[in-house]
């Protein structure tokens, strides 16, 4: 029998694009209460056409975590997730992002619409934005050149320096830093290292809760390196490059895969320039971080994928040891 909500543990989930959908999926099914702090810094296709015509944050992310946590009919989910493949105004846009539109437009208010459409899909947790407008994400590049909006980054052909937001002074969601500071435990990832989880983290109000926060902090590193975000980059460069830019060490636990990847699956990700990414476990050990050494990979179309169940399994296990040092204290 699932706990009442009052007992089960609350764990704030922070990222966005495929890789926080994925770990969302298996999370829901496990006792946990989940709240799922999303970026709102998309500018590309329809999230981005939305945000340019409308003047609404971008609801890309949005949609697949409201997808990835809801409990429906998989036809209901197939709908909300579709994307029209027509020649006119309609083609390229995903029906979720037009219907998260409709409800800010209905709701007057873009965090306010994804809680009524959260009733409607009859999600699992709590689904907000890292901050209730869009945010312009550019990246200064190691040759001191600055690459404006999420979308471009990637493509730029240069090495990223560090990332930063437009405003400056973005203001956070209130329900986002209040879920913070009441969390039992706080992941982070996986996802693209400065176009999804850096843009919430910078957020200044999520940044210092996330930090000031004395419970267990996880980050899930992703498989795969990226091309024009992280080439060549082990998983302790990943949290290198996240301590750099928030100013100090916060983490407590790192997530990685053990398994090695075959050769025949890794070929399939060179026209990418992606290749896996290194566990260097000792560097991690010297950061001070507690190493989850696991089996976390499945294949899904001949794609790298975390193993949504195991890692879901191994974030509720966390949560249940703390909760039994908590008892114990």
């Amino acid at each position: 029998m699932t706990p009442k909500k009052s007992q089960q543990g609350k764990v704030v989930v922070i990222g966005g694009g495929t890789g926080l959908s994925v770990l969302l999926r298996g999370l829901k099914n496990h006792p946990v209460d989940i709240t799922a702090i999303v970026t709102v810094a998309d500018d590309g296709g329809s999230s981005g056409r939305i945000r340019e015509d409308l003047k609404i944050p971008p609801p890309g992310d949005i949609r697949n975590v409201l997808a990835a946590l809801s409990d429906v009919e998989p036809l209901v989910e197939e709908m909300f997730q579709y994307r029209f493949a027509s020649k006119n105004e309609l083609s390229g846009h995903a029906l979720g992002n037009l219907i998260i539109a409709a409800m800010t437009s209905i709701t007057g208010d873009f965090a306010h619409g994804i809680q009524e459409m959260s009733k409607v899909l009859n999600v699992r947790g709590t689904v907000l934005p890292s901050a209730n407008q869009s945010i312009l994400l550019s990246a200064e590049m190691e040759d001191g050149s600055v690459i404006k909006g999420e979308s471009k980054i990637p493509f730029s052909g240069k090495k990223i320096s560090r990332v930063f937001l437009s405003p400056e002074h973005v203001k956070a969601l209130p329900q986002a830093v209040e879920a913070i500071e009441e969390a039992d435990m706080i992941v982070i990832g996986p996802g693209s290292l400065y176009t999804s989880i850096l843009p919430n983290l910078l957020v200044k109000e999520i940044g210092r809760a996330v930090i000031k926060s004395t419970v267990p902090k996880v980050y899930i590193c992703n498989l795969m390196t990226q091309a024009g975000e992280t080439l060549n980059y082990t998983a302790a460069d990943h949290i290198r490059a996240l301590y750099k830019h928030m100013g100090e060490p916060f983490f407590d636990y790192v997530l990685v895969n053990n398994e090695e990847i075959p050769t025949e699956v890794k070929s399939l990700y060179d026209k990418e320039m992606a290749e896996p990414v290194q566990f260097d476990v000792d560097r991690l050990h010297g950061m001070g971080l507690k190493v989850v050494y696991d089996k976390i990979i499945t294949y899904h179309n001949g794609l790298i994928r975390h193993d949504t169940e195991r890692v879901a399994a191994i974030i509720t296990k966390l949560m249940e040891e703390k909760h039994k040092r908590s008892s114990h204290a």
